[in-house]
């Protein structure tokens, strides 16, 4: 009955859009969903530094190279800001790169695929983190206080991301034709995994219902991809660009475009292990943090040494 009033009392705060805190009472169930969330949300954040690194060093000018640097550095921020968000929930940050290494815990499926050219970069930019932004807008409201003040900045941040790459495809497609088709290359590779970001369709998600019900997430997978689509379609019309789906047309009765059936199967393969670069980011990941402990190490010993000169003083 204790338990059952509990659910009630917490059921209300969410109701009224009161932020739930790390030392308020919680489901336990609210507490593993958010876990789960926002460990992905951490580590798509590092991973996604992988494919963006892969032309750090041949950007095509000082200007392109400084602007990357600067948005994969922006990266490793998010991720630092989500884990010690995921933190307050009561897990280690090496209890959650522990199950990323083990493969108990996912990223975004998105950056398990190759950057081949520098469009690539630029399609990432424009569609990959114009994705995140329409999901992670809507996560500035969710009820999770941590979670919903680390989106604020990140959110920010993301939006000169969006920006970058959006730039890099508009000079191509004004460019040559060879660099015109390479913009168009790429939006035909990364469109379809870009749209899948957003997850399964509502009925076939295992945890979005009960998301929304306590406003972990503040509005469902198909409403979030259904904006992103008709934003973006608006933006690739501006650059000349072709959408890589046949059957992609604006819905006069709905006021939004329809675009045909996403291929889950694919997504699924991708999510299991099996993309084209999965066991590449997870093994590279692995041997930075290898290669890194000397560092985390020398880090604490020098913490430690420094708490225990002050506690002399």
């Amino acid at each position: 009955m204790e338990d059952a009033k509990k659910l009630e009392e917490f059921q209300a705060k969410i109701d009224a859009d009161i932020k739930i805190e790390p030392k308020d009472w919680m489901p336990e169930k609210y507490r593993q969903n958010l876990v789960r969330q926002i460990s992905q949300h951490a580590h798509s954040e590092i991973i996604g530094m992988q494919p963006e690194g892969n032309w750090l060093t041949r950007a095509p000018s000082l200007r392109s190279k400084k602007i990357l640097m600067a948005k994969i550095q922006d990266e490793a921020g998010h991720g630092l800001y989500l884990y010690c968000a995921a933190e307050t929930l009561g897990v280690s940050r090496e209890q959650f790169l522990k199950w990323l290494h083990e493969g108990a815990a996912k990223y975004s499926s998105v950056f398990n695929y190759p950057t081949l050219t520098w469009a690539d970069i630029g399609a990432i930019g424009w569609l990959v983190d114009g994705a995140a932004i329409v999901n992670q807008v809507s996560l500035q409201g969710t009820s999770y206080g941590p979670y919903s003040r680390a989106m604020v900045k990140i959110c920010k941040e993301e939006s000169f991301h969006q920006r970058q790459g959006y730039e890099i495809i508009a000079d191509l497609s004004k460019g040559t034709e060879e660099q015109k088709q390479m913009a168009q290359d790429a939006l035909n590779r990364w469109w379809w995994p870009s749209i899948m970001m957003f997850g399964p369709h509502d009925g076939d998600s295992a945890h979005s219902n009960q998301s929304l019900k306590w406003k972990i997430k503040r509005e469902s997978n198909d409403e979030l991809r259904q904006r992103y689509v008709d934003k973006t379609i608006h933006q690739g019309e501006i650059l000349g660009l072709t959408f890589p789906d046949e059957n992609l047309k604006l819905n006069e009765q709905t006021g939004h475009y329809d675009i045909s059936p996403i291929d889950w199967d694919e997504f699924w393969n991708v999510v299991k292990g099996n993309g084209p670069g999965n066991r590449i980011r997870l093994a590279h990941h692995i041997k930075a943090h290898d290669d890194g402990a000397w560092v985390r190490e020398a880090a604490i010993a020098y913490r430690n040494k420094m708490n225990a000169k002050s506690k002399i003083a």
